[in-house]
């Protein structure tokens, strides 16, 4: 098919859309860095992210075999979860918080034998992919694999399965009191998401 994008451009794809930051942020995973990627703003065009995760789908095709449902957390998974899934002939659903912990809700189910791929947008320590995936692993199926879009970590984040990226990336993240001097001198920034519906 062709579709499949170098870790450049799909890097290029969040640089165009405004979605590469850099300042001092604080990441959902209360890790300072000097980098964030806003992927709601690669999200809000529907023709960048099919290109992105059509190019996912295929990865993770080649890496995993056939997929029947596509799984993600809630919310920064949902958009590249179901795009992926369409690209997958996949179902597409998400689990989301209740009472601090990941769920299935909204009726959603996972088929004895079906098989699963966990879909992230961006990976950075893998504590929520390592929550959703142990929330999945909780109903029938076989979980053949995760994807995400970016792998901050350099690969380093032990999610505990394997997993494809489009890009993969080794940004810096500090705890709070350990941040270097030149991220210290900037205002801190905390753009991330974790904290709704209802996690603790």
């Amino acid at each position: 098919m062709g579709t499949i994008l170098t870790a450049d451009q799909a890097l290029d794809e969040f640089r165009a859309a405004g979605a590469l930051l850099e300042g001092h942020f604080i990441l959902s995973s209360g890790l300072h860095s000097p980098v964030f990627l806003q992927k709601m703003f690669v999200f809000q065009d529907p023709a960048r992210t099919e290109r992105l995760c059509r190019a996912l789908a295929e990865k993770a095709r080649e890496a995993f075999g056939p997929i029947d449902v596509v799984a993600s957390p809630a919310v920064g998974g949902i958009v590249p979860g179901y795009e992926t899934a369409r690209w997958l002939g996949a179902k597409a659903i998400f689990v989301e918080r209740e009472d601090g912990a990941f769920r299935l809700r909204r009726g959603f189910a996972i088929a004895p034998g079906a098989r699963v791929l966990m879909v992230e947008d961006i990976i950075t320590t893998g504590l929520s992919s390592r929550e959703c995936l142990a929330a999945l692993a909780e109903h029938p199926g076989t979980i053949a694999g995760a994807a995400c879009l970016i792998d901050r970590s350099g690969g380093k984040a032990d999610i505990g399965v394997p997993r494809v990226a489009l890009a993969t990336l080794d940004i810096p993240a500090y705890p709070a009191d350990a941040l270097p001097p030149e991220l210290a001198a900037l205002p801190a920034v905390k753009p991330g998401s974790r904290a709704l519906g209802g996690a603790a």
